[in-house]
């Protein structure tokens, strides 16, 4: 098979199977030859682990992981991909497609009937219109996967790997934090692209927690990510402001709760930190 990332082979594949790329699905096919091995080296994928893989687009990272891993399952919504993938993976007997959407897949069972009691990790070049739904399903969920490594846009990437309690935190830092330890590993140029994207692309590894990073007040996990999406629905606001505005609640209120947790009533959301956030939780509890 010519090489998947070979801009002459993606045009012969895409008109022989009559195959027009999408901008509805968020499709850039990788040319660049070291991003894709680079990928899969990062997910730390070798003998005796098992890969699901999201979007695999004409096969150019799945061609990777089936190098690496015993066996690769990809998950693809396009329907007319299926013909073309079955003769880019043609030589891989490991690999199987799900044509299906991943946001309505049934991921733990499809995990336990392809992987059984393999570990598994989690690859993709992600639309970024739909990135950070896809990672919170993998991550909400507490499914048996031990690391996600995915190509989003760098912005993303950035805001997904910021730790909480620092400027360039958001909600979905806190989240991502909670399950999981991430971390940014290298750039991708727009020209790494067909057809190129109007900005720069990162890498990304989450090693999933064996448990959260804390213990919510009574477990109740989706009081606490109300609370924190709550404070970062209005970052420019002191948390105070924009809880009691989130979640309409008298200011004095949230005020009370944050001197109960012995912080400060003036902080930012982006202040406070993943602890912070349960001990103001469990105050508001009380109040």
């Amino acid at each position: 098979m010519p090489t998947l990332t070979d801009l002459s082979t993606i045009r012969d594949l895409c008109a022989r199977y009559d195959f027009a790329l999408s901008k509805g699905f968020g499709q850039n096919f990788i040319i660049n030859p070291g991003i894709c091995p680079r990928i899969a080296e990062a997910a730390g994928i070798g003998p005796g682990w098992g890969a699901l893989e999201v979007g695999p687009g004409i096969g150019v990272l799945t061609e990777q992981l089936c190098k690496r891993a015993d066996k690769v399952v990809s998950i693809e919504v396009d329907k007319r991909l299926p013909p073309l993938l079955e003769e880019t993976m043609a030589d891989y007997d490991n690999f199987k497609l799900v044509l299906n959407d991943v946001l309505k897949v049934d991921l733990k069972a499809l995990l336990a009937e392809e992987f059984g009691d393999k570990p598994v990790a989690v690859c993709a070049n992600l639309p970024y219109y739909i990135t950070s739904p896809i990672l919170m399903r993998l991550l909400e969920e507490k499914l048996p996967i031990r690391n996600i490594t995915v190509m989003v846009q760098k912005e993303a990437a950035q805001r997904l790997c910021a730790a909480p309690g620092t400027r360039d935190a958001g909600a979905i830092s806190y989240a991502v934090a909670y399950y999981a330890e991430p971390k940014l590993l290298f750039s991708v140029q727009p020209g790494s692209f067909y057809p190129a994207p109007k900005v720069t692309s990162a890498v990304i590894r989450l090693d999933v927690r064996e448990k959260p990073a804390v213990q919510v007040p009574n477990g109740d996990e989706a009081a606490f990510f109300a609370l924190i999406r709550a404070a970062f629905s209005q970052r420019r606001k002191t948390a105070a402001n924009a809880i009691a505005n989130g979640l309409h609640l008298p200011k004095a209120q949230v005020i009370a709760a944050l001197q109960a947790a012995n912080l400060d009533e003036r902080a930012r959301p982006e202040q406070l930190t993943l602890e912070d956030y349960c001990a103001l939780q469990t105050a508001m509890m009380q109040e």
